[in-house]
């Protein structure tokens, strides 16, 4: 096996929750030394965020995987002294705290860049580093309300409708976490400098809007609810009920597809009107629920089989992992715990031809790698013990 592209790196995640452990969690499937810290007494309280297996949650297990742990009482002065330390042997840290949190322990950028100039420091909040908002406290349900795609989010004359899961946390933050902490490396490799990587998850959002904002700002017409061509105001794309109360998925949004579409469920004189007035769409999408209505749904997927026509059922989670091509690509990975037995976990999103990531290992215990790690920063087994039995690690 080759060696992934990541191996060479080291990381210090100092996130909790989500965002920051999913952007390191990319990282380390990919190779990644990643070092969770975590604090002595209370650690990342994902831990006990719902079922898993002992003693912690599978959120936490999934997302903390190939990751290495020490705990560090930052608000000690032998703590920051031992994270300070780790700090000039590691290429990234991420964090997840509020502006201003590091700067008032001693640990901020400012800070750090002095003692590790190449150091790539990649802080993860709602709103960023400056701005008016900076301080506020927030989750994915305000960033996505501030964004203003909340309020496209739903069907017209209803009420805003939440997504299933956090596109500004993810999308918005994990994701261009990644992304900004491989550029920043990139360029680490040019000017030999590392740098401040500031990710808002409100800029992230606004960002993913590229099939509705780009249009708003040309035009100054705003889009209301259910509007927007890709959130239910065309007819050939969008959610319809069968005879046996499920869901059927229609995204025939190209003529091709549109066409092919019609074709099938005899009404082939829409085939004309695939960009036709709101109006018209609404008409035609009454019409298309009351066809949809009279199948089951396992009844339109053998209809619409080999139709080329973009059709889709809306499965259940039991039924997802399941589906022969999420099997296939391995999103769904089985593994043998050595103490609970068979435990699975999302896949590896990203596939590559020579250097593709794995999961090799389990998500730590708190403070797992203390020892490991700490003795070679110098510390003997006598002085961990005793910080241990001050809880400063």
């Amino acid at each position: 096996m080759q060696q992934l592209p990541l191996a060479s790196l080291r990381v210090l995640d100092l996130s909790r929750l989500l965002p920051g452990p999913y952007c390191t969690m990319l990282l380390a499937d990919f190779g990644a030394e990643v070092i969770k810290i975590e604090d002595p007494r209370e650690g990342d309280y994902a831990r006990s965020y719902g079922p898993g297996w002992g003693e912690d949650s599978a959120f936490f297990s999934s997302l903390n995987r190939n990751k290495k742990s020490v705990t560090l009482n930052l608000k000690t002065e032998e703590g920051k002294a031992i994270f300070r330390k780790m700090v000039q042997t590691a290429d990234v840290l991420v964090e997840s705290f509020r502006p201003g949190v590091m700067e008032r322990l001693g640990l901020g950028y400012g800070t750090l860049k002095e003692i590790h100039p190449g150091l790539i420091y990649c802080a993860i909040t709602g709103y960023g580093q400056d701005g008016p908002y900076a301080h506020r406290p927030g989750h994915d349900i305000n960033f996505l309300s501030l964004a203003g795609m909340l309020d496209l989010q739903g069907e017209k004359d209803g009420k805003p409708v939440l997504s299933s899961v956090q596109i500004a946390d993810l999308g918005g933050g994990a994701m261009m976490a990644v992304t900004g902490i491989l550029l920043a490396l990139m360029s680490r490799q040019v000017t030999g400098k590392g740098q401040l990587v500031d990710i808002s998850m409100l800029d992230g959002a606004i960002s993913w809007m590229q099939a509705i904002l780009p249009r708003f700002l040309a035009t100054g017409k705003a889009p209301e609810r259910g509007e927007p061509f890709l959130s239910g105001g065309l007819a050939c794309y969008g959610i319809y009920e069968t005879a046996d109360r499920r869901y059927l998925a229609v995204g025939a949004l190209e003529p091709k597809f549109w066409e092919n579409f019609c074709r099938k469920i005899g009404k082939e004189e829409w085939i004309s009107r695939l960009n036709a007035p709101q109006l018209e769409q609404e008409e035609m999408k009454k019409e298309i629920a009351t066809v949809i209505h009279k199948k089951t749904l396992s009844e339109w997927v053998e209809f619409f089989d080999g139709a080329d026509a973009c059709v889709s059922p809306v499965l259940t989670m039991e039924e997802m992992v399941q589906d022969p091509q999420v099997r296939h690509r391995q999103m769904i990975l089985d593994f043998e715990h050595p103490m609970h037995g068979t435990v699975q976990f999302p896949g590896i999103p990203v596939k590559m031809s020579e250097t593709n990531g794995s999961i090799r290992s389990f998500a730590p215990a708190p403070g797992e790698h203390n020892y490991l790690y700490l003795k070679k920063l110098g510390y003997t087994d006598q002085e961990l013990d005793r910080l241990k039995t001050e809880q400063i690690i």
